[in-house]
């Protein structure tokens, strides 16, 4: 079935009306880490991200986008040849790589994997974004009513939180998190109800309050961004994301498993 899309959609991409798009894709793909080293893996992710993007006009691509196909691809990738992925997110192959066969298998299950997660946060990608927008409103009465101290932080230095967790929610910790990690969570979401619509919410509370006293410590607008948008998690493994994901649980059983309590916070 996915080969009958490449068939029907692929040979689009140099229409007009979809160049711009294409062509987008490709910038995104070269400036991807993971495939640094591995470009003939390059149309894979862009057959993936054209036809899907084709086959959901009202959503359509966006940047950062392409960020969301790579645990996949690395977990399938997995089943054919040995994947390491280093700490700069650099992806490692040892022994053969997989064939065109065994490359068009991992293709599709890409795309239907990624089709399945997209379909839960779509309102994340049709303009203007709705989901994030609400997302964002969301963690940030979290933050006010479990650090207010922070909160009062942040905006008193001119911080927005869309600032900063919009790309925590667009890219679903894709650029704050080790890829190794991000694996590790993800494997949660999918075990989850609703673990990348809703869960992902309780992490990004989480994630946020883990760095709650460094973030106190800087006194400027400039200190605090540079943070937000680099915080240390290079050397993060296992136990980090288990720490992370068990605050998030504990957020999870104070608020969503009390959807009044959270309704009344987001509308306060």
């Amino acid at each position: 079935m996915y080969a009958g899309m490449v068939d029907e959609y692929y040979g689009k991409r140099t229409q007009p009306a979809n160049d711009g798009m294409y062509k987008q894709i490709l910038k995104d793909l070269v400036r991807m880490t993971v495939l640094a080293e591995h470009t003939q893996f390059h149309q894979v992710f862009a057959r993936i991200l054209f036809i899907w993007s084709m086959r959901r006009p009202a959503s359509t691509y966006v940047q950062g986008m392409n960020d969301l196909v790579t645990p996949y691809f690395i977990v399938y990738l997995s089943e054919y040849c040995t994947v390491d992925v280093d700490s700069s997110d650099r992806l490692r192959l040892r022994g053969e790589p997989p064939n065109d066969s065994e490359l068009a298998s991992i293709e599709a299950d890409c795309y239907w994997s990624l089709s399945a997660l997209l379909d839960t946060i779509q309102e994340n990608f049709v303009f203007p974004q709705p989901g994030i927008q609400q997302n964002v409103l969301a963690l940030r009465k979290i933050i006010q009513r479990v650090d207010g101290d922070l909160d009062s932080h942040l905006e008193r230095h001119d911080v927005e939180y869309l600032q900063f967790a919009f790309r925590w929610m667009n890219n679903l910790l894709m650029r704050e998190i080790p890829l190794r990690c991000i694996i590790r969570l993800w494997d949660t979401y999918h075990s989850e109800v609703d673990g990348f619509s809703h869960f992902h919410l309780y992490v990004c509370a989480a994630f946020l309050l883990r760095f709650s006293r460094d973030l106190k410590r800087e006194s400027d607008f400039q200190g605090l961004m540079l943070m937000l948008q680099d915080l240390p998690t290079h050397q993060w493994g296992d136990e980090e994301v288990t720490l992370l994901l068990a605050e998030a649980f504990k957020l999870k059983s104070w608020f969503a498993d009390a959807p009044n309590h959270l309704d009344k916070a987001i509308h306060s």
